[in-house]
């Protein structure tokens, strides 16, 4: 254990080495999924996160092939997440699907934002504000919430209350599986996790707080000229400022970077990662999916996923462990463009 903690920090020690990223990265990421493996003479169906351009990422030159009997890009209904699709009959005995495709992404710098808050309708931004499976809104989270957000009028003067005790009361765990469930009651007990966990924990505070906010899915782009990133995926926070719009703020790298650089609060590094972190994202992610709870388009036999950061399929109906790349089996490559 001691040696393999010791290379994930060699790892992410390169990333958090400085906050000077650079300002694109670009790339081709290429998804390889193979069911052969799992049990034979069942249907079988495959959901993986399709990312698309917005204002920050350009996505371009997808390319689907593989032995699937039919496939296609469909998005939820809730979230407007699109997923690639495909399916194979119950007589395969080959499932191979291979996805790829090129992204630039633009670093996010959001700084200057707006103090004087416009009126603004909360009925318009109703999904963000509601409770989730793993993250409800009463009880002793909004107790913690109204505590953390006492004397504090606007909503950018909230999140950023939250985003300092987020910053200040959680911690990196990295014995924590994948990228964590967000469980919010479990970790307001025990308050380390991954990114997801802490990203759940921001987001949970900000909404019982009556701040619009929102889980943001990626999987990490490499820094050398191929990497396999299979096991790099990474959430953060966005939340929503009126008169300005949806702001991006990562406390879990926050931690992330004190954990690999082994600092502590007032180290003033610490706060340049806080300062950054707070309305800025590097480039090195590209977004893949949001939404928790998710019922996938067509709707998957197993329960609502908890997040949709991973490819997620079902052999006869029975969903297979997506945290397991190498059992399912998967496997994600960036190469430098």
């Amino acid at each position: 254990m001691k040696r393999i903690f010791a290379v994930f920090i060699l790892v992410c020690a390169s990333l958090y080495a400085t906050i000077a990223f650079a300002k694109t990265r670009s790339g081709i990421v290429t998804l390889e999924v193979d069911l052969s493996s799992q049990e034979q003479g069942k249907e079988s169906k495959l959901w993986i996160p399709y990312p698309v351009s917005d204002r920050n990422q350009t996505v371009g030159d997808i390319k689907v092939s593989g032995d699937f009997a039919s496939s296609g890009v469909h998005t939820d209904k809730t979230h407007g997440t699109p997923s690639l699709y495909a399916e194979w009959p119950k007589e395969a005995r080959s499932r191979k699907l291979t996805f790829s495709f090129a992204v630039e992404r633009q670093e996010v710098s959001q700084r200057n934002l707006p103090t004087s808050e416009p009126n603004w309708n909360p009925a318009d931004y109703a999904e963000y504000l509601k409770p989730t499976s793993l993250g409800p809104i009463d009880g002793e989270v909004k107790k913690l919430a109204d505590r953390i957000t006492r004397d504090k009028k606007t909503v950018l003067e909230k999140a950023k209350a939250i985003y300092d005790w987020t910053c200040e009361n959680t911690y990196r765990d990295p014995n924590t599986k994948g990228c964590g469930k967000g469980d919010v009651c479990a970790l307001l007990q025990k308050p380390g996790g991954k990114c997801t966990d802490i990203s759940s924990v921001f987001i949970t505070l900000c909404r019982a707080a009556g701040v619009p906010a929102r889980e943001v899915f990626s999987v990490r782009l490499g820094k050398k000229p191929e990497e396999d990133i299979t096991t790099w995926q990474h959430c953060w926070a966005e939340f929503f400022l009126p008169g300005y719009g949806w702001v991006s703020a990562d406390p879990a790298d926050v931690r992330k970077a004190m954990l690999v650089e082994k600092l502590e609060l007032n180290d003033p590094k610490t706060r340049e990662y806080r300062d950054y972190f707070w309305g800025g994202i590097d480039p090195y992610r590209v977004v893949i999916a949001s939404g928790r709870d998710v019922v996938l388009n067509p709707p998957q036999a197993g329960a609502p996923l908890n997040t949709f950061g991973y490819p997620y399929a079902e052999i006869g109906g029975k969903p297979l462990d997506f945290y397991d790349p190498k059992g399912f089996a998967y496997k994600i490559m960036y190469r430098e463009k």
